[in-house]
């Protein structure tokens, strides 16, 4: 399977805008695209200078928050919990995934994968404690989507089964579509260093759904026998991840053009791999 596969078109979050990995054969696309050396080119640009997530200076004192009414901060507050739970999700999906990963290339990128993951749950725990919640994993408990908590389950459950390509369903397609999208809607409307931080988050996200979804296209052609047991995956999970679309819209007063787009990423990443 070459890397000019429709699915390997995902955006692979290189630094350099002119670099067309998928030019090469897929021996060296696979050296390149899930080295640490792409990952530190990848991050440098958007870390240098951003202690969790978002630039020093005048906009982050009193770090973004002086500006927010009460409503405004509470809605953010909710909305960062359930940010912390989907990150926590990734961290421990992807560091169980490490170990039923078929081959050394897709080891090296989950690998990068966690640390991001591990990354972007410390900067949504500071910006929680930036907004004067003392005891961020309390809060995290008392306001998380019960819904959210189920699909986190479900996403470990796939990922200690040691099926592969249903956890990298979950993990690397699913959630991060989901949350890609999620992020994407937010930071539209976001105080600017809310927005800052999703900026840089959806930067890792592009990269970590652009690897599922080449690797899966990869699988799916080689045995596409999978196709109906992945789509039946993807249909056990859809409900969880409309409701939870639906719930962070609430909390983010979304308007009803902004819910569209939340629900529009995710179901084109599903019609590309073609799991309907």
């Amino acid at each position: 399977m070459s890397p000019e596969h429709d699915s390997d078109r995902a955006d692979l979050g290189h630094p350099d805008p002119e670099f067309d990995p998928h030019a090469l054969n897929q021996e060296d696309f696979l050296n390149e695209v899930h080295s640490f050396e792409f990952w530190f080119q990848a991050v440098e640009g958007y870390l240098r200078d951003r202690p969790y997530g978002h630039a020093e200076g005048e906009q982050s004192s009193p770090v973004g928050v002086a500006d927010l009414g009460q409503s405004e901060k509470d809605s953010l507050i909710t909305t960062l919990c359930n940010y912390c739970v989907g990150e926590t999700a990734a961290l421990e999906g992807a560091s169980g995934m490490i170990a039923i990963a078929p081959n050394r290339h897709s080891k090296i990128f989950l690998a990068t994968q966690v640390a991001d993951e591990a990354r972007h749950l410390e900067v949504f725990l500071h910006r929680l404690r930036d907004l004067g919640i003392a005891n961020p994993e309390a809060e995290i408990e008392r306001r998380a989507n019960p819904t959210l908590l189920v699909f986190k389950r479900r996403l470990l459950e796939l990922v200690r089964s040691g099926d592969w390509s249903a956890a990298l369903l979950a993990q690397n397609v699913i959630l991060e579509s989901m949350e890609h999208s999620a992020f994407m809607v937010h930071a539209a409307t976001a105080d600017p260093v809310t927005a800052e931080i999703l900026d840089g988050v959806m930067k890792d996200e592009r990269r970590h759904l652009g690897f599922g979804e080449n690797d899966l296209g990869r699988l799916l052609a080689d045995h596409p026998g999978n196709r109906a047991r992945l789509a039946g995956i993807r249909g056990e999970l859809d409900g969880l991840v409309l409701a939870v679309f639906s719930r962070a819209a609430d909390d983010l007063a979304t308007d009803r053009s902004m819910r569209a787009d939340m629900g529009r990423e995710y179901l084109e990443t599903m019609d590309r791999l073609g799991l309907v």
